[in-house]
């Protein structure tokens, strides 16, 4: 097992790798595994692509992410102009009616709501408003609509992580309440946990997915 000391180094480098990131604005520091990360960035995608780097590291238990966005020319981008562009992305990028998903800007905060026929959609949503200029932070509450079974849903996400060869697939829990998942057990690394996860949004008739498994 790493100590705090080999985590926190190992973080340095690869937010130092990771061209996508200025490592130099961000510190790092790691107590009983569970990373923290100060200071700031220059968008919002770069924050997600700060929390992305440091679950590629193998014996990451958590991440605490305190990251302010700042742009480099400290100009704020204007909320309708925000909820302008956001609205055209979900239409054309995305692949959303304009119906389907509203949008709402406060402080360069960006709510999605509505309703979708699959989970992918909602992700999809928020990856297409992430890589906007301005957006602080992202509130997702759109709804999926409820289809299969809560059976075949478990047996769908299961199916899924076998295919993906996860070695810890047999070791994780399923179980599905209303279109709720909830995932158990314990898994090699943040990654695995994130494959897990990802794995579940992925069925359809996913609306939610408690995240309850730990790493070892």
């Amino acid at each position: 097992m790493k100590s705090d000391s080999e985590l926190k180094k190992d973080v340095e480098q690869e937010l130092e790798w990771d061209p996508s990131i200025d490592a130099v604005r961000i510190g790092v520091e790691v107590h009983e595994r569970i990373v923290t990360l100060t200071g700031h960035v220059a968008s919002y995608l770069e924050k997600v692509a700060v929390r992305k780097a440091v679950e590629r590291i193998e014996g990451v238990r958590g991440i605490v992410l305190e990251l302010e966005v700042q742009t480099d020319d400290g100009k704020r981008r204007s909320d309708e102009d925000l909820a302008i562009a956001a609205r055209s992305l979900l239409m054309w990028d995305a692949g959303l009616g304009e119906q389907a998903v509203h949008v709402t800007v406060e402080n360069g905060c960006v709510t999605l709501s509505g309703e979708v026929m699959w989970s992918y959609q909602m992700q999809e949503a928020e990856r297409a408003v992430e890589r906007l200029r301005g957006v602080t932070r992202i509130i997702n509450e759109i709804h999926v609509r409820p289809h299969p079974t809560q059976s075949d849903i478990a047996g769908k996400i299961q199916a899924a992580l076998i295919r993906h060869a996860t070695e810890e697939a047999a070791h994780v829990g399923i179980t599905v309440q209303d279109g709720c998942v909830t995932l158990t057990g314990q898994v090699g690394s943040l990654g695995e946990r994130r494959l897990a996860f990802d794995a579940a949004w992925s069925a359809p008739g996913v609306r939610d997915v408690v995240d309850q498994l730990t790493v070892a």
